[in-house]
């Protein structure tokens, strides 16, 4: 998903501008309701056309090294991150805290790619730290997926070590793109896995299909299935699927949608969302807003009706997006990454997935970690778990059934 200070400052404007109708006058209230209800569900299924710099920069010493940021949730944060800053124009790679104070936290500077940081003012921290796959400093081919509609969509992919036939692909989240599972590239090469990074349709690199607007996972999931294709053409006999935030919403579509299940060995889930309307409830006390805002813009978002607020052109089924409810349905493998302090996806719908599906599901909790920050936040646990679930991983369907 990804998109907080977007999704945030869309529905902060909303409230604002409701705020002017004075409370408990019955039919201003009501409107009011609607207005901000009908916002935040535009706002959720409307990929952002940009990234909201929500840090403010106080200093920088390049001499000796170090940033000086805003006090934040997410710039108090240990590990290494990205941080973008002067509207996305430049990049750096920030390493751990030096101090923390009511007056600003103080991070290494590991890097700056591009960008001139003395000059930045502001900017965003971000758990991506690497940008493309050169990075990583392994060879690479951009592939293109045939999708269904009949246009393409890009990807990335990197060979493993050895030539073999398992793969894994990275879906990933809501306002963010492909970059986003480069992480996650190195413990599956050591494990002998090719990686397909994808994009999917209406993502801002696959193509404009239909309305535009994500459907969270209900249509996107096509665009996975075809990936599927793709990699079993290419070899793949045993794959795994991995999903970031809403891409682990779209990775579930297609773990019981797909036409080719007999390929899918597991899946992994990073920061997932398993129950979107968990997450809408979520997003709405965070924002401070009634409860009833949160229903409402569900509501907009799941009938046909809602179509003429939001633009989308046919309504999301919830209870279809429902994993919390429809987890007997589920028959792969699964290994589920979440943060009790996640901050923006609520750990809840994971581990009622995983004390539902105690069979298949291995459940690794972290705690401080923020919203899929977890490789950037402890990347040693994050690795070995990952590594140790796929070493005890059956490989494809058929050996499952062995088992």
């Amino acid at each position: 998903m990804n998109g907080r200070a977007g999704h945030g400052a869309g529905i902060r404007r909303a409230v604002g501008l409701s705020g002017i109708v004075v409370a408990g006058l019955g039919f201003a209230a009501v409107t009011a309701t609607a207005v901000v209800a009908a916002v935040m569900a535009r706002t959720i299924v409307t990929p952002p056309k940009e990234r909201v710099d929500d840090t403010r920069v106080i200093a920088v010493d390049q001499t000796a090294g170090i940033i000086i940021l805003q006090r934040t949730a997410d710039s108090m944060l240990p590990g290494e991150y990205s941080f973008f800053f002067s509207a996305g124009t430049g990049h750096a790679r920030l390493g751990e805290v030096v101090t923390a104070g009511e007056q600003g936290v103080t991070r290494r500077i590991l890097s700056v790619d591009y960008g001139d940081l003395a000059t930045a003012a502001r900017g965003r921290l971000s758990g991506w730290f690497y940008l493309r796959p050169e990075d990583l400093g392994f060879a690479f081919e951009t592939a293109m997926i045939p999708l269904e509609t009949g246009s393409d969509a890009p990807a990335w992919l990197i060979p493993a070590e050895e030539p073999g036939d398992r793969w894994v692909i990275q879906v990933h989240g809501r306002a963010v793109t492909r970059p986003e599972g480069l992480r996650a590239v190195p413990v599956f090469r050591r494990a002998g896995y090719t990686s397909l990074l994808i994009s999917y349709r209406n993502d801002g690199e696959a193509p404009l299909i239909g309305d535009g607007l994500y459907a969270l996972g209900d249509t996107e999931w096509h665009d996975v299935d075809a990936a599927i294709e793709f990699a079993a053409s290419r070899g793949a006999r045993s794959i795994v699927l991995m999903g970031w935030s809403m891409g682990g919403a779209i990775v579930l579509q297609t773990a019981t949608r797909t036409r080719h299940l007999d390929v899918l060995a597991g899946v992994v889930l990073e920061s997932p969302v398993i129950d979107w309307a968990d997450v809408v409830a979520f997003q709405g006390v965070a924002l401070k807003l009634p409860p009833v805002i949160a229903r409402v813009a569900m509501q907009v978002m799941g009938r046909r009706w809602g179509g003429l607020i939001t633009g989308q052109a046919a309504p999301i089924d919830f209870r279809r997006l429902d994993f919390v409810a429809r987890a007997e349905e589920l028959a792969l493998p699964m290994l589920l990454l979440h943060s009790n302090d996640d901050g923006f996806v609520p750990v809840t719908g994971s581990r009622s997935l995983a004390t539902s599906r105690d069979d298949i599901v291995t459940f690794v909790p972290f705690g401080v970690a923020r919203h899929t920050k977890l490789w950037n936040y402890d990347r040693q646990r994050w690795n070995s778990t990952i590594s140790t679930w796929l070493a005890e991983l059956p490989q494809g369907s058929s050996t499952r059934a062995e088992a």
